[in-house]
């Protein structure tokens, strides 16, 4: 009886933690859809209307991420805006697709993921490659979703992205034992269940 009830106890122990990393991973995705309905809805932010909404990822906070507004000013040549936009045009939407509180993004909210979970690793994708914050240069990553289109951007290291296409993230149990990945392609599908991140 000892020994079925440890075999018992022990496998429920490890359901609850899979269970809870899923359930994670959906929270994660239903926030990054939530900036995405933000963005393409052009809900406004502060001052500035036709606004952005993105998602923050910093290596040095890996228990939290930031939900924001990417509000900065308009100015030619931001990751919305042509060089050659006039900047009163419906076009000329606010932003530069990097999450930058300073400028005048708005922090909506910051999340903070709980039961022993934490964002191991994240990359950003490109045509030339992939870049990570594990191991790799990537010490920070933003997506932005923004009028008209599902289509994101992307930030690295505070800066817009014009390369890059797609991200992952990877959701890991403390003892690192389970993960669970989480990616948004270049068209805007988010999927809580991607295979992995490299």
């Amino acid at each position: 009886i000892g020994i079925i009830t440890a075999i018992v106890l022990s496998s429920q122990s490890a359901f609850n933690k899979t269970l809870v990393l899923e359930n994670t991973a959906y929270d994660i995705s239903l926030t990054l859809r939530s900036a995405e309905t933000y963005g393409i809805a052009s809900r406004g932010a502060g001052l500035q209307s036709n606004v952005g909404y993105g998602l923050h990822f910093d290596e040095n906070s890996p228990r939290s991420f930031v939900f924001f507004a990417d509000a900065d000013p308009p100015f030619v040549g931001s990751c919305h805006v042509p060089t050659t936009a006039i900047l009163n045009t419906p076009a000329a939407e606010p932003g530069n697709c990097a999450y930058d509180p300073s400028g005048g993004d708005v922090n909506v909210d910051t999340y903070t993921i709980g039961n022993g979970l934490y964002i191991s690793n994240f990359c950003a994708y490109s045509s030339s490659g992939s870049s990570c914050a594990s191991g790799g240069s990537l010490s920070s990553l933003d997506v932005v979703f923004a009028r008209p289109n599902p289509t994101p951007f992307f930030g690295e290291n505070g800066q817009y992205a014009q390369q890059a296409n797609a991200m992952c993230l990877a959701l890991s149990t403390a003892a690192g034992n389970a993960h669970r990945y989480i990616s948004v392609s270049a068209s805007g599908e988010i999927d809580p269940n991607a295979t992995s991140c490299p």
